[in-house]
């Protein structure tokens, strides 16, 4: 238990951060564009990992600099219509997210361990049970309570997805030849549609700016700790680029049609049954005991880090109209208590119904946030006046901020055209 303790003292918070953001729709995503486009895509994977590396670097350089975090950096610069507006966004980011995930997490367990005869009556029987469990852990044991039980879920996930992929043994030359050469193939004209949604979506979107939050938790708030950060969030992305690297290898042996983030994963393991002949039997059952360790840190993940989000808001909006400090944001603290519970509980009623239309309106905010994101860092981290000659951004940070800004601002408009149309 001292090792674990230790480990996520030191690199900790860039696991997490990547592990929660690894979900159903990541498994999905890497392994339907490896069905499409084979093993020719793996250098988008790579890029998309540095760039959010570079998102998060960014965000916590700005803390360490300033002790503030970026939503409070956001408060300070844009004023209270940015808390206003982003409270708005975050209820309705929460809602969706928190459903799929009860909605991905229930289908999974439902393979695993099926109750009723029908995925649609298991998926809302285990996706409220584990959404509780999740509450439950979050309260029991806060943060600390929660990294224990985020380290077994990512072992899990890791150690199956990447062992599957070795054991698939890809042809090592199309593997090199894909990470290096960078290609686009052409797929009806919808090669870099693929390659876009493969580049921007593994790795997390609103939960990148919870990375704030888990460094406070580790007690982080010097600027002499950002190579330390810096080496957490690499080991983090790396990790997230090889599952992506190996969700990818994996589909590429298996012929996918599109479909929900859960019926993709299913059909996923029902064609490496066949994949592995005698063996079939037990990959079937260990990848989707993978698949549920990265659904579940997703869910636990979310469930402990979005309250932080709304927790800060609320205490920036009370400190403005009562013009005094903010409170110290705290996993017991009431606000964040209070939405913990609601996120928990409320988006469950859509278990039941399909809210196409709404879905839409959250597709086109979802777009939006990485490159909103990119934006800010770029705007705050080169203002010596808040953050400091040190800390300014490096040359190299805005590069790479600069090119994920340009290239989420196309992906977030390709998701916009798409759910418009």
């Amino acid at each position: 238990m001292k090792s674990v303790s230790r480990f996520f003292a030191i690199l900790g918070p860039g696991v997490l951060v990547a592990a929660t953001g690894v979900g159903a729709g990541d498994l999905a995503t890497g392994a339907f564009t490896g069905s499409q486009l084979g093993l020719t895509i793996l250098w988008a994977v790579v890029i998309g990992a540095v760039f959010k590396f570079a998102l998060n670097e960014g965000l916590a350089r700005w803390q360490l600099a300033t002790g503030t975090t970026i939503l409070e950096g956001c408060s300070q610069h844009f004023g209270i219509v940015f808390l206003w507006s982003f409270l708005a966004y975050l209820i309705l980011w929460t809602f969706f997210v928190a459903a799929a995930l009860m909605s991905a997490s229930g289908v999974v367990l439902h393979a695993i361990c099926p109750v009723f005869q029908t995925a649609f009556h298991d998926k809302i029987l285990w996706g409220i049970v584990q959404s509780l469990v999740a509450v439950t852990l979050v309260f029991l044991g806060g943060y600390r309570l929660f990294e224990r039980v985020m380290a077994v879920c990512i072992a899990i996930m890791f150690f199956i997805v990447v062992t599957t992929a070795v054991l698939i043994k890809p042809d090592l030359s199309e593997v090199f030849s894909g990470l290096f050469i960078p290609r686009i193939p052409q797929l009806d004209g919808a090669g870099l549609d693929w390659s876009v949604a493969l580049l921007g979506g593994i790795g997390g979107t609103l939960t990148i700016v919870c990375y704030g939050y888990w460094i406070r938790e580790e007690n982080r708030t010097s600027l002499e700790q950002l190579n330390l950060c810096r080496l957490d969030l690499a080991t983090g992305y790396i990790m997230t680029a090889l599952f992506g690297i190996a969700m990818v290898i994996i589909g590429s042996q298996t012929d996918l049609e599109k479909g929900s983030s859960s019926q993709i994963i299913l059909l996923l393991a029902e064609q490496l049954k066949t994949t592995f002949g005698e063996q079939g039997h037990i990959a079937f059952w260990l990848f989707l005991l993978g698949a549920w360790g990265a659904v579940f840190s997703s869910l636990l993940g979310v469930w402990q880090s979005i309250p932080y989000l709304f927790t800060d808001v609320f205490e920036s909006l009370v400190a403005h109209y009562k013009k005094q400090t903010p409170r110290q944001i705290t996993t017991s603290s009431t606000p964040y208590r209070c939405y913990l519970v609601g996120m928990a509980t409320v988006p469950m009623v859509a278990l039941w119904y399909d809210f196409k239309t709404l879905q839409k309106i959250y597709s086109i905010c979802g777009a939006l946030i990485i490159p909103m994101l990119a934006m800010v860092l770029l705007i705050l981290g080169s203002q010596q006046k808040r953050i400091g000659q040190s800390a300014r951004n490096p040359f190299w940070s805005t590069a790479i901020l600069s090119l994920a800004l340009l290239f989420f601002l196309y992906a977030g408009f390709l998701t916009i055209q798409k759910q418009l149309n």
